[in-house]
C-alpha cells in the first residue's frame, strides 16, 4: 500500500524517531497519563484478565437474490450486488466490504501504535483499489483466481511528526494489521454445509 503523509505544518522533535509514549504534548508527540490501550492490552493478556484468543463472529442471511442481511453484535447492515449484475444495489458488494475492512482495520492499527509510540496523528484516511478478473468468479479459467489479483491505495495522514517518523510506524503497522494480515497470509477456512 503506497502511503501518502501530509504534514500539517508545524515544527516536529521527532527527529525521525520513535519513542515510547511517555511524553507530553511536544511538536508530533502526544502523551496521555495513563497507559496507552496496547500496554493496557498487553498487561490483560498477561494477567488472564482479557480473553485471549477471542473469536469474531458474524452472520448473513440471504434476504432474495443477491441481497444479504449481516449482523454482528449490535449492528446490521446489507450487502447486495449492483443493478448491473442482477442486484438491487441494496449495499456494498462482498468484495468492496472486503476492501472496506482492511481499510478500517488500517485506520484503527495505526491510531493505537501511534498513541502507544507518541506520534500525533491529526487526521487519517485510507483509500483502496481492487482488481478482479472476472473469468476466475465466472469459471472460465481455473487458473485464474476467483477474487483480487493485486489490490493497491493510499493512506493519507496528517500529523507534525517527520516523514522519517511516520515510515517507521508504517512498518509497525503493515506488520501488526489483523485486517491486512487476514487477506496477505494463508488462513485455514472450514465451511460446513447444514441442511436446515
Amino acid at each position: 500500500i503506497n502511503q501518502k503523509f501530509i504534514q500539517n505544518g508545524r515544527k516536529s522533535s521527532t527527529g525521525g524517531k520513535i519513542e515510547a509514549s511517555h511524553w507530553h504534548a511536544n511538536g508530533g508527540k502526544m502523551k496521555n497519563e495513563r497507559p496507552s490501550l496496547l500496554k493496557k492490552t498487553q498487561a490483560g493478556i498477561r494477567n488472564g484478565s482479557i480473553t485471549n484468543p477471542i473469536t469474531v463472529a458474524i452472520e448473513s442471511e440471504n434476504q432474495g437474490g443477491f441481497h444479504s442481511k449481516i449482523s454482528m453484535r449490535q449492528h446490521s447492515f446489507s450487502s447486495d450486488q449492483p443493478f448491473g449484475f442482477n442486484g438491487q444495489n441494496k449495499g456494498p458488494k462482498p468484495s468492496e466490504l472486503v476492501l472496506a475492512a482492511v481499510a478500517a482495520c488500517q485506520e484503527t492499527t495505526w491510531r493505537i501504535f501511534a498513541e502507544d509510540m507518541g506520534v500525533e496523528i491529526d487526521k487519517i484516511a485510507v483509500r483502496l483499489w481492487g482488481e478482479q478478473d472476472l473469468q476466475g468468479f465466472m469459471a472460465m479459467d481455473e487458473m485464474v483466481p476467483a477474487g483480487f489479483t493485486k489490490i493497491w491505495g493510499e493512506v493519507l495522514i496528517e500529523s507534525p511528526a517527520s516523514m522519517e517518523t511516520l515510515l517507521s510506524l508504517q512498518s509497525v503497522v503493515e506488520k501488526h494489521c489483523p485486517a491486512l494480515d487476514d487477506i496477505t497470509r494463508p488462513v485455514p477456512v472450514n465451511l460446513n454445509v447444514k441442511k436446515s
